[in-house]
């Protein structure tokens, strides 16, 4: 009986994985064109958006006020918008220095975020 369990549960941890593996891929696959051409861009967009959704998760649970949210919301509106500007400079991208400098902005709105 034990030794049942234990194949079932390696079976579903593998299966698990496997499925994992393959919504990744698909996932990356289905990146646009424009995706592949700005990975830092990306980068730096996708951690705005994930924030964002963050602060409404907060907002929506309770553990922060709308007000505050809205602050936080309006950081990652002003770095959004500086990714943007950053790239009109350099031909539609950013350098590394760009994005790690705008990561560093990330990091001080996402430990505001924590703290709330």
């Amino acid at each position: 009986m034990k030794t049942k369990l234990v194949l079932t549960s390696l079976f579903a941890v593998g299966f698990i994985s496997l499925t994992n593996y393959a919504t990744a891929q698909t996932d990356k696959e289905k990146d646009t064109q424009w995706q592949k051409d700005h990975p830092r861009r990306e980068q730096v967009n996708n951690r705005v958006e994930n924030q964002k959704e963050r602060i409404d998760k907060k907002e929506a649970n309770g553990t922060m006020s709308k007000a505050e949210g809205d602050k936080l919301k309006k950081n990652d509106r002003e770095i959004k918008h500086e990714e943007k500007d950053m790239a009109k400079q350099n031909g539609g991208h950013i350098t590394k220095q760009e994005q790690k400098t705008l990561n560093q902005q990330e990091n001080k709105n996402s430990k505001k975020i924590k703290e709330h």
